[in-house]
């Protein structure tokens, strides 16, 4: 295998995902939910295409749900160090031990869409100097 080609994500309602994904997510629009006959999105992060899927099927996990975000499988996006900072102050709090946490080489930091599908964001860009921040790790499940 070369590279991920796409991801399909199963979300219930297609109009509040697709915002979160465009607006909060900024990812690029491939292709708008009218370009399909049935209830999809697709927009790009880097060469993967991410496609929305509205099929009912979505787990729609909560904070209730989640006790630490390694028990679920995940999409990751990566990006620089502005936005990751930008959507730790937007998302956090949504769910126990959401991070950020050091993966040796890079940061991450999870949260849900509005459909409790969980997602990552990653940055390989070093804390800026003077930050100070408690990075959780593996060993934080077992807190």
């Amino acid at each position: 295998m070369d590279a991920v080609d796409h991801i399909n994500v199963d979300v219930n309602g297609l109009d509040a995902c697709y915002e979160f994904y465009r607006e909060v997510l900024d990812l690029d629009l491939l292709r708008p939910p009218s370009d399909f006959q049935g209830d999809h999105a697709m927009f790009e992060a880097g060469e993967t295409v991410v496609t929305l899927a509205e099929t009912g099927r979505a787990e729609a996990w909560d904070e209730r749900g989640l006790d630490h975000p390694l028990d679920k499988a995940h999409l990751a996006f990566e990006t620089d160090r502005a936005t990751y900072e930008a959507l730790i102050d937007r998302l956090d709090g949504q769910f126990p031990k959401q991070g950020p946490y050091d993966w040796g080489e890079f940061e991450g930091f999870y949260f849900l869409d509005p459909d409790g599908n969980l997602l990552e964001v990653i940055t390989y860009d070093p804390q800026p100097a003077g930050m100070e921040r408690q990075l959780l790790d593996h060993d934080s499940i077992h807190e």
